[in-house]
């Protein structure tokens, strides 16, 4: 509207102009001039106004974009506090920035009266260098790492604890944090102790027996092939599924052994891929899983079809033991 009224007034001082015989020509040219920035002005206001409306809308779509963003993180956050799994997130001094009400009811502590304090306070005194070595430790590694230690709850009895720890977020998004799932494993390591180790004379007879261990981590295929090569068995290695089915195309084991937790194609996978191969062989293959110290771990690897299961930070004599009773079980 303000660009109309001044061209209309540039017009008007046109018709003047043109009405007066002095530097008519120069003037007129100067009007042309002008009248053309003006109209190239309104061209760039039409512009602007659409790239606002424009604009306008793109902020509607990104108002409700995060209002969708805030909802889920809410119901994360729900998920998350309400989890039948305890789980926290800590810094790597320990110190619990978030915990789930499962994980405070296993220490015996509100959840609100935990936030800030620390998780040392209840591992057991002569595990703390452990425990604060471990965590600072995780912040640097991509996969889950595995912590086994006592927990003393506020007035209650200790248990035996098993700390997956991984580096992540807090519920806030913020980096640098360790997210931790606790588990009460008490009652399986009681249930471990009772088992029977296989005796000398089994032990002896398992020189020559040929492994196949799958795991994606190298630590850990170096430290099971190391357990076993003691007792003089064969062992082969693998890091993925794949490597594992190029194996069995060379030569059939006699224990398959493999990780559960794996990237791309994990120990299910693996089992699904090996039961479809004996359908086709005529093959049976005892196969163990390698899982973390939890009663439903073992019960989904056993359903899945592994005879046998043990967690990772079993001792070398139950290793020993597990791939024992699985070649006298065929």
């Amino acid at each position: 509207m303000f660009l109309k009224k001044i061209q209309q007034q540039i017009e008007g001082l046109e018709q003047y102009i043109t009405q007066s015989p002095i530097q008519q020509q120069q003037a007129i040219s100067a009007l042309k001039t002008l009248n053309t920035y003006i109209q190239n002005l309104e061209f760039l206001q039409a512009e602007i106004q659409t790239n606002l409306e424009l604009i306008k809308t793109v902020e509607q779509e990104l108002l409700q974009q995060n209002e969708t963003l805030i909802s889920e993180r809410q119901v994360y956050h729900d998920l998350f506090k309400l989890a039948p799994n305890a789980y926290l997130v800590t810094n790597a001094e320990g110190i619990i920035l978030e915990i789930n009400y499962t994980a405070a009811a296993l220490l015996n502590v509100f959840p609100s009266l935990l936030i800030g304090k620390s998780l040392i306070n209840f591992v057991a005194q002569t595990e703390h260098q452990l425990f604060i070595s471990k965590l600072k430790q995780s912040l640097n590694e991509k996969s889950v790492q595995e912590l086994e230690v006592s927990i003393f709850p506020r007035d209650r009895q200790a248990f035996n604890a098993l700390l997956l720890v991984k580096a992540g977020r807090e519920t806030s998004g913020a980096l640098g944090a360790l997210q931790i799932c606790l588990y009460d494993i008490t009652k399986y390591k009681q249930a471990v102790s009772e088992q029977k180790p296989a005796t000398r004379e089994t032990l002896n007879q398992l020189g020559g027996l040929r492994v196949l261990f799958v795991d994606d981590e190298a630590d850990s295929r170096e430290l099971i092939a190391a357990m076993l090569m003691q007792y003089g068995v064969v062992v082969t290695t693998v890091a993925t599924v794949a490597e594992a089915l190029q194996e069995l195309e060379r030569s059939r084991p006699d224990v398959i052994i493999s990780d559960i937790r794996m990237p791309d194609e994990d120990g299910y996978t693996l089992i699904r891929k090996i039961k479809t191969l004996e359908a086709e062989t005529g093959w049976r293959i005892p196969t163990a899983a390698l899982t973390a110290y939890l009663a439903e771990d073992r019960a989904k690897a056993i359903k899945a079809g592994f005879e046998s299961h043990l967690p990772k930070l079993a001792h070398p004599t139950e290793l020993i033991t597990m791939v024992a009773q699985l070649v006298n079980r065929f």
